[in-house]
């Protein structure tokens, strides 16, 4: 039987070291198929990848399976954008991997799969440029919930109080720079989302 392939851009959400020597198991994000695991042998051997991925990469990628698409090879991979900078700030890379950690988590259907793949462009984007990882944090958090049809504005938000409410419109709504915020209210706000999408959602938060 010959071998299957699959053409997709994809974004590295997690790689660990594969059982097999030499080799690395990625978890992918593809805006056109969701949830892909690949195995991408080190340079120097018969692989034929263009670039060894790395957390965060945003990719085109080549994949072939000899299984029916149970196990998918990295044949070729050229790289779009890579956030190399996100490592110099520990709060940035935390709320970095925190996001990827969440769509790992949470497979999305064909219908959510082309926001998710913006809202992971544009916040890996700002984590590594924008400063405030803690508001990028929250305003992804919530912008996944609502991406996948939860009503956040309407319970959560329509819940707080009044100042909570005129604080996380402020957060939500405002350009970074604009953004003035004292950490402890984000932090607040982020529990309170945290809260609600663990009582009132299936949104697996860790």
């Amino acid at each position: 039987m010959s071998a299957q392939t699959l053409t997709t851009d994809a974004f590295v959400l997690a790689k660990r070291p594969a059982a097999a020597e030499r080799w690395f198991s990625l978890t992918l994000f593809s805006g056109e198929h969701g949830l892909l695991t690949a195995l991408q042998r080190l340079p120097g051997t018969k692989a034929a990848s263009q670039v060894m991925l790395d957390l965060f990469d945003e990719a085109s990628l080549l994949l072939e399976s000899s299984n029916q698409g149970r196990t998918w090879f990295a044949r070729e991979a050229r790289l779009i954008a890579r956030h190399g900078e996100l490592g110099r700030s520990y709060a940035a890379l935390q709320e970095a991997s925190a996001l990827a950690g969440l769509l790992a988590r949470n497979p999305v259907g064909p219908e959510s799969r082309a926001p998710a793949l913006a809202l992971l462009r544009a916040a890996f984007a700002a984590f590594e440029r924008e400063g405030r990882p803690e508001i990028v944090g929250l305003k992804a958090l919530y912008c996944f919930a609502r991406d996948e049809g939860y009503p956040v504005k309407q319970e959560w938000f329509a819940a707080l109080g009044a100042a909570d409410r005129s604080a996380a419109a402020e957060l939500l709504n405002r350009p970074l720079a604009e953004q003035t915020a004292p950490a402890a209210t984000v932090a607040r706000l982020r529990q309170l989302l945290e809260d609600y999408l663990r009582a009132r959602t299936e949104i697996a938060l860790a």
